[in-house]
């Protein structure tokens, strides 16, 4: 089933809550499709022709289905963990793959320190032992948390949660994470090291780092015998960061004093692996982000970053883009803004430039990543076949010898969140462009065409006028656009100087057909005009 002209056609591999269907379905344009009760040739079938696919844990997208899908622009995860997306073949197709990045944190953090409680003071062999007729109360001594060292590999949000709750309970909390600095340990209260000295110092270790090929297995025999005896070991993030063999092992020996899972290598737990016969081990069954309020902030979050991406083509959050993740928070706004100046570049010119110098004066860090994507976006749509986006425009400005190069700037004038773009192609000057964030609510506004500053909101279509600066031009533009019947919505005079040259903005509503171009080019006082559409 191929899309219906004038809409987007979008998968639901995976149960979605009501709440995340209904934003969808709400979408102008949007056609939901739901297939969570079907099977994966009923999914494969009906790849072909759709733009967006959502999945949880259950699908895996794989480079068959990602090959099925011969227009998909977009993949979202309802949820965090990516390992069951083939990202590499997504992003070698242009497609860019989302997920819920914050909706689970506090659900999971509670399930990961409610794990480190329960193997701490044993309660799950407590509450058997009571349905089973029995007082154990000499037996069942635990472990008391306060005044004991915490241990959390990786201080993403989730990570970072569990250490607050950690000190919360009194302990001394040390963390490992190589891509943290020690101003933000600062402001959680935690003490970074190295691996090995956690390994040494710590009477709990939590695990909260995605699962790449780099870490798989990253706790195995070596680390855990370098472990403090007794120590409990947790692992709430993914499966096959810990040796599970390795874990029952050091269980049995007393090398590990207890451990709390809720993820596993091969999930449903297979009924001959080595950890259903360790002691003292906590089990649940992958619960970490099943609480009715994450499930509904997931669904939520997720409807809305997939809708977003297809019908307004924001892909700040986009896992497989070409920066930091630090970089896309928030960063929407400054995205639109470089997309739109991008188009306006390229309007302007007729030569190819070699590069284009992204300059960002304002106060966000690590938004040159993103905003240099948009650029590329905004400067090559009209000029390539889709797919284009933020994951793949940079690679395709390099292979056709496009340099995008970034520049930190001051702020210019009175704008906070100034951007401004310079092309070059030769011997010849600079093309500048320039925009800035406006206002509480960060509106896109440009503020610069050359040497001339102008006020305009990019929307829409816009004609840019160079002319001379002398009576009867704006009359005249107004005469032969009125008789085309386009209505003018904003028209901008910008000059250096009385009698000078000036550069009209005229913004209208709808795309004037080339024989009306041509007809403001024959004014005599015309030097030339430029239609940019921004929509």
């Amino acid at each position: 089933m191929n899309e219906r002209p004038g809409t987007t056609r979008l998968l639901i591999a995976d149960p979605l809550l009501p709440d995340g269907l209904a934003t969808l379905r709400a979408a102008p344009g949007l056609v939901v499709e739901d297939l969570s009760e079907g099977d994966r040739e009923a999914l494969l079938g009906a790849l072909p022709g759709a733009s967006g696919l959502i999945v949880r844990s259950r699908t895996k997208v794989d480079e068959e289905l990602i090959g099925a899908g011969d227009s998909l622009r977009v993949i979202g995860r309802a949820g965090v963990g990516v390992d069951n997306i083939d990202i590499a073949a997504a992003t070698r197709r242009g497609i860019a793959v989302l997920n819920a990045p914050a909706a689970n944190t506090y659900s999971t953090a509670e399930m990961a320190f409610g794990l480190l409680l329960a193997a701490a003071r044993r309660l799950p062999e407590a509450d058997s032992s009571i349905r089973a007729g029995e007082w154990r109360r000499k037996e069942l001594r635990g472990t008391q948390l306060s005044g004991k060292t915490l241990g959390v590999i990786g201080l993403g949000r989730i990570g970072a949660e569990v250490a607050r709750r950690g000190r919360a309970f009194g302990m001394r909390v040390v963390a490992h994470d190589p891509f943290v600095n020690e101003e933000r340990a600062d402001d959680l209260g935690v003490e970074l090291v190295d691996l090995d000295t956690m390994f040494g110092a710590c009477h709990a270790i939590s695990l909260h780092v995605p699962l790449s090929d780099e870490n798989r297995r990253l706790i195995g025999r070596k680390e855990i015998a370098a472990m403090r005896p007794g120590v409990i070991l947790v692992n709430a993030a993914r499966g096959g960061l810990i040796d599970e063999t390795a874990l029952a092992d050091g269980l049995a020996t007393g090398q590990l004093g207890a451990a709390g899972l809720d993820v596993y290598e091969t999930e449903p737990l297979p009924a001959d692996s080595p950890l259903r016969g360790a002691p003292h081990l906590v089990f649940t069954p992958h619960l970490g982000a099943s609480t009715f309020e994450a499930q509904r902030q997931v669904s939520r979050q997720i409807a809305v970053a997939v809708r977003n991406a297809l019908l307004e083509d924001d892909y700040s959050g986009a896992l497989n883009a070409p920066f930091e993740a630090e970089g896309r928070e928030g960063s929407g706004p400054i995205m639109i803004l470089g997309r739109c100046l991008g188009r306006l570049l390229a309007g302007l010119g007729d030569a190819p430039p070699r590069r284009i110098e992204v300059r960002y004066g304002g106060p966000r860090d690590g938004v040159l990543g993103p905003l240099a994507a948009s650029v590329a976006v905004g400067f090559l749509e009209h000029h390539v076949d889709p797919p284009l986006n933020v994951v793949n425009a940079l690679s395709i400005a390099a292979g056709r010898g496009l340099e995008i190069a970034r520049v930190r700037t001051q702020a210019v004038g009175d704008y906070t969140n100034y951007v401004e773009l310079a092309a070059t192609s030769g011997p010849a000057g600079a093309r500048i462009v320039g925009g800035a964030l406006m206002g509480s609510r960060m509106e896109p506004r440009i503020v610069r065409v050359g040497t001339f500053s102008v006020d305009t909101v990019p929307r829409g279509t816009c004609l840019l006028i160079r002319n001379r600066d002398q009576p009867g031009v704006i009359g005249a533009v107004g005469t032969i656009l009125g008789e085309a019947n386009a209505n003018i919505a904003e028209y901008h005079l910008a000059r250096r100087r009385g009698g000078g040259r000036s550069l009209g903005v005229v913004r209208i509503d709808g795309e004037v057909p080339p024989e009306v171009l041509n007809g403001l080019r024959d004014l005599e006082a015309i030097d030339e005009v430029r239609q940019v559409i921004f929509d």
